[in-house]
């Protein structure tokens, strides 16, 4: 079905509200999240903050199409829509989507100002990063999507069409597990925590590692010392231990 350039959302004959395909929004959701989290990942563990940057331009221009000019025109919103194109459509209402995307992209542009434009680094870069994450995640992986619950909170209206019925549907007792499940669970952390245990316990492993990497380090160097300095972004992240193994300097 055509729909006009500038829109938020699909007006089918059957919904009384504007709609989108939820299918698409996780698997964009689950797009963007993969790239994210790779980005923070290189960031946290290399100290390297430009595909970081990237990212966040990427993630602002993505958010910035859906809200103001149209969804179906969004860079991940395509690709999600051509993985999920094979699949029955569920629709979900757009008002709240439109609050939920709102939230990604003030946390976007707040990581445009700090990270791209004043390239400053430090814990509130972390923060906003987990949080758009955590959004992304529960998106793809659950079907909830954060904002449009707080949309549900803050706004008079009742959201309609909601992913999975959650606007109409009350689970019945007991639709969460019971007793014996929990058990079931709290077992396999005990057996998963005393695995960790015995591995951590255990010999180092053969084959790929280097022989060196147990060696004991050697006395450095005036040009060693140089070289090992903690950069201030590492010492301003609390990562001072984490940069010097990876840069060979414990």
């Amino acid at each position: 079905m055509k729909s006009p350039f500038f829109a938020f959302g699909q007006t089918l004959p059957d919904y009384a509200v504007p709609v989108f395909n939820e299918r698409a929004v996780r698997a964009s959701a689950g797009i963007l999240f993969v790239v994210a989290f790779a980005a923070f990942a290189q960031a946290l563990m290399l100290g390297q903050f430009q595909t970081t940057q990237v990212f966040v331009v990427a993630f602002v221009i993505e958010f910035g199409i859906r809200l103001f000019i149209n969804p179906r025109w969004a860079p991940a919103m395509i690709i999600g829509q051509w993985v999920v194109r094979g699949q029955e459509p569920e629709y979900v209402g757009a008002p709240q989507k439109r609050f939920a995307w709102g939230i990604g992209l003030a946390l976007g542009l707040w990581m445009l100002y700090l990270l791209v434009i004043e390239r400053s680094i430090g814990p509130l870069n972390m923060l906003v990063c987990g949080t758009c994450l955590l959004l992304m995640f529960f998106e793809t992986a659950f079907g909830i999507c954060i904002g449009c619950k707080l949309h549900d909170l803050l706004r008079p209206e009742q959201a309609q069409l909601c992913p999975g019925g959650t606007c109409t549907y009350t689970p019945p007792s007991g639709a969460g597990g019971h007793w014996g499940q929990a058990l079931v669970l709290v077992g396999f952390v005990a057996v998963m925590v005393a695995v960790a245990g015995w591995v951590k316990q255990g010999p180092a492993l053969r084959g790929m590692h280097h022989p060196g990497m147990h060696s004991a380090p050697s006395q450095p160097t005036g040009n060693e010392e140089e070289r090992c300095r903690v950069p201030d972004f590492a010492k301003a992240m609390g990562h001072e231990t984490i940069w010097k193994q990876h840069n060979g300097c414990l």
